[in-house]
């Protein structure tokens, strides 16, 4: 018999706390995002000045106790977590079946007899404390009575940050990943690899970490703007970096401990230049190559007619895949020009030795060659949609971004697909008509309102197709993003937006009550320390309105 863990955060036993004869408004639930079920009670439990011992037995409890403890400490409420305890208050850890929630669901009760938080797992756990914390109002002295039952709508709820045109530094990244595991989300898509920089330690590759990681200087303004021969256009400084193995282990594991997948980026084919900078005998033309100091698609990519450029790539998913272990490897496969390899004689060879019709049959055979390798090591690809083109590797999910039209056919072809479409889910795109003073971006514009607006079930799928829907992400493209504050700005409260697309039921969700939330909600982001945009605080009614 299948063993399950189940685990449960019981009772929260407050001596002499008693109910407070205070009435629960409704209106105090500012949750995001929203639960499926709540139901409110009459009165509050009062924390003030109480001792909280947090009982854990299993490992996992003991994770969730500590993490929930330091959460506690933020809040100003004294907690340590210990196996046994005769403390009258206390946070009781222990196992307990409900497979009606599911993995990732709980139960989160407040009543007379305190707090009990029931859960599947140390993620649902995870998930109700995350709702469990803001129900504690500022002050941390009381908690209202009252009854939720939650769990996800999407099995996958990922946030994207490109790290490759602009680096943040690891205690950044670890921020990063604290702020989208508060918002329920479980996966962080790292874009380590392009033209502009190449961020991952490959050990058997030193020259990834001599070369391929820095340019020599980047563009100023947006890069349409710039002209190449025109040094004024560029600032004329080194830019660069990346992480060392450690590092990404640390911050791997610090991930885990909050119920985040890290899925790494190598891209493939295409947005080469970089690593081809360090290694030039892996491009079509042999180079000189040197990394990207503008922004763009670039013909120069990964020959395929090579036999080392698959050497190479191999080499270094082998220690990607040591580093990460995630079910799931990115390979990229977007905005890959064809220009070099229809010129290639080598590419040409591949094609006739293979029967490929044409160089898009030839990256798909670029994409099934390395989804062999990595399905040999028990490892699976996701690709952006492009790499439909040609013919879908067999086993690969796709991440649709190019609207949601290969989403959609990769679903009809009975492919698991991720939806990220740029309308809805790129938060490189301006955020705010309102203000002369947003920070440069890349273009577009994409307000919170359209953000939640957003269904990511295509009407076009009937129920079976339907089912490889994994669920929803939003990605962050840093070309115009230098800094850790930026990032912030342009992800925040648009990822707010975007947790309760992939956790609250369709029918669960309104605009008006979530921006009555989220005003509630911008404390919470004020306590985190977040740099968030602020144009929407204290949005009335009528401003709710006209953003629609």
């Amino acid at each position: 018999m299948k063993k399950l863990l189940y685990a449960a955060l019981a009772w929260l036993l407050l001596a002499a706390c008693g109910g407070e004869e205070k009435s629960a408004d409704p209106t105090d639930f500012h949750i995001i995002p929203k639960p499926a079920s709540l139901v409110p009670g009459t009165e509050v439990l009062d924390w003030d000045n109480k001792k909280i011992a947090i009982i854990a037995g299993s490992a996992e409890e003991k994770n969730v106790g500590n993490l929930l403890a330091e959460f506690l400490k933020a809040k100003k409420l004294n907690a340590t977590v210990s196996e046994f305890s005769d403390d009258a208050d206390k946070i009781a850890l222990y196992t307990a079946e409900d497979p009606a929630l599911g993995n990732e669901g709980y139960t989160l009760t407040v009543d007379e007899k305190g707090v009990s938080l029931t859960a599947a797992s140390g993620a649902g756990l995870f998930y109700g404390m995350q709702t469990l914390l803001q129900l504690i109002p500022e002050n941390g002295k009381t908690v209202p009575f009252v009854t939720i039952t939650d769990q996800p709508r999407f099995a996958y709820r990922g946030l994207h940050l490109d790290v490759c045109r602009h680096m943040f530094p690891p205690e950044f990244i670890k921020k990063y990943i604290d702020l989208l595991a508060h918002h329920k989300f479980n996966r962080f898509h790292w874009h380590l690899t392009d033209d502009q920089g190449w961020r991952i330690e490959v050990k058997k590759y030193p020259k990834l970490q001599e070369i391929a990681a820095f340019r020599k200087e980047t563009v100023i303004g947006h890069a349409r703007d710039a002209d190449p021969s025109n040094p004024k256009d560029f600032d004329g400084k080194r830019y660069g970096g990346y992480y060392t193995q450690e590092e990404v282990k640390e911050i791997v594991k610090y991930a885990a401990d909050r119920y985040v997948t890290i899925i790494p980026e190598i891209e493939m084919p295409g947005h080469a230049l970089a690593a081809l900078s360090a290694y030039p005998a892996l491009g079509c033309t042999g180079g000189p190559y040197q990394a990207a100091t503008t922004w763009g698609v670039f013909d120069d990519i990964f020959c395929a007619g090579k036999e080392e450029t698959f050497t190479f790539l191999e080499g270094v998913l082998d220690e990607v895949i040591t580093l990460f272990p995630s079910k799931y490897i990115h390979v990229g496969g977007d905005e890959c020009p064809k220009a070099r390899w229809d010129a290639c004689p080598h590419c040409k060879k591949r094609m006739k030795t293979e029967h490929l019709k044409n160089s898009h049959e030839l990256q798909s055979y670029f994409v099934q060659r390395v989804e062999k390798y990595l399905n040999s090591k028990d490892r699976q690809i996701i690709g952006w949609d492009e790499i439909l083109e040609g013919g879908l590797a067999p086993n690969a999910t796709v991440m649709s971004w190019r609207g949601e039209e290969g989403g959609i056919a990769a679903a009809q072809q009975g492919h698991d697909v991720i939806m990220t479409p740029t309308g809805w889910c790129y938060f490189d795109y301006y955020q705010d008509t309102t203000s002369e003073n947003q920070p440069l971006a890349i273009g577009g514009y994409l307000p919170v309102s359209k953000v939640y607006s957003y269904e990511p079930i295509p009407a076009l799928l009937n129920d079976d197709e339907a089912k490889h829907i994994l669920g929803v992400q939003a990605n962050l493209w840093t070309e115009y993003i230098p800094t850790t504050d930026h990032v912030e700005y342009m992800m925040y409260p648009r990822a707010c937006a975007m947790a309760e697309v992939a956790w609250a039921a369709k029918e669960n969700r309104n605009y008006e009550d979530f921006l009555t939330r989220l005003n509630t909600h911008f404390r919470q982001l004020d306590a985190w320390d977040v740099h968030y945009a602020k144009h929407l605080q204290h949005a009335t009614d009528s401003t709710v309105a006209s953003k629609k």
